[in-house]
């Protein structure tokens, strides 16, 4: 399945390339073999960033943290979340390659306490900075478990992020809530009260790994 995201860009895509492989065609025959096969490489990379499979959560489990997206688990600190938390907490970051599923979903139900969008600058999302200088989106979900704060992080490739939820908005755990082009990081700032499941350089994948469970 093709994120909505992905409808247009890919259909500009289409249109661009069936144009150069026109005038190739026309005019330079004997490249145009060559250029037809990168095109469809390329053609058939940029389709995997915007892949979206069908991970509908069967029950909605409220004493867990779900992963909020694919890829592989490279941070969890103790750190001071400074933005609405105001305290320490445990952070969980998900680095997400230009070949992971680059759709976010919310990793709990609650309601939207805090929303807000970051502009800021493209450092790879591996750097972390990235975390406080990145282009970036802060969402804080609010349920009887308490307070969980998610960061989206736009990487060097990745500079346009897509959200889908608002302030005071009450969402399902495993819905849509964004997504982020081309490569990027999301952050997890889980508080005290749940025991992290993961390790570093652990894969995960969104809707299926449990990050963390209530204790």
């Amino acid at each position: 399945m093709i994120h909505k995201e992905g409808k247009k860009p890919l259909l500009s895509t289409i249109i661009v390339f069936t144009i150069l492989s026109l005038i190739f065609q026309r005019f330079l025959p004997a490249v145009f073999p060559y250029l037809a096969v990168l095109l469809l490489v390329m053609f058939l990379v940029y389709l995997n960033f915007f892949k979206n499979p069908n991970r509908e959560i069967k029950q909605i489990e409220e004493d867990i943290i779900l992963a909020p997206a694919d890829g592989k688990v490279v941070v969890i600190e103790r750190v001071i979340e400074t933005e609405f938390l105001q305290k320490e907490v445990t952070q969980v970051s998900i680095f997400m390659n230009p070949l992971n599923v680059h759709v976010n979903r919310n990793p709990v139900s609650g309601v939207i306490k805090y929303f807000k969008y970051h502009p800021g600058k493209f450092m790879p999302a591996w750097e972390p900075k990235s975390s406080t200088e990145n282009e970036r989106t802060t969402t804080v979900y609010e349920n009887k478990n308490g307070l969980l704060l998610m960061r989206q992080i736009a990487g060097a490739l990745a500079k346009r992020i897509v959200w889908y939820i608002k302030e005071g908005d009450e969402v399902n755990q495993g819905a849509d809530m964004g997504f982020i082009k081309l490569g990027s990081r999301v952050d997890l700032f889980i508080p005290d009260n749940f025991e992290i499941l993961v390790g570093l350089d652990q894969k995960s994948i969104g809707n299926r790994t449990v990050i963390a469970k209530l204790k």
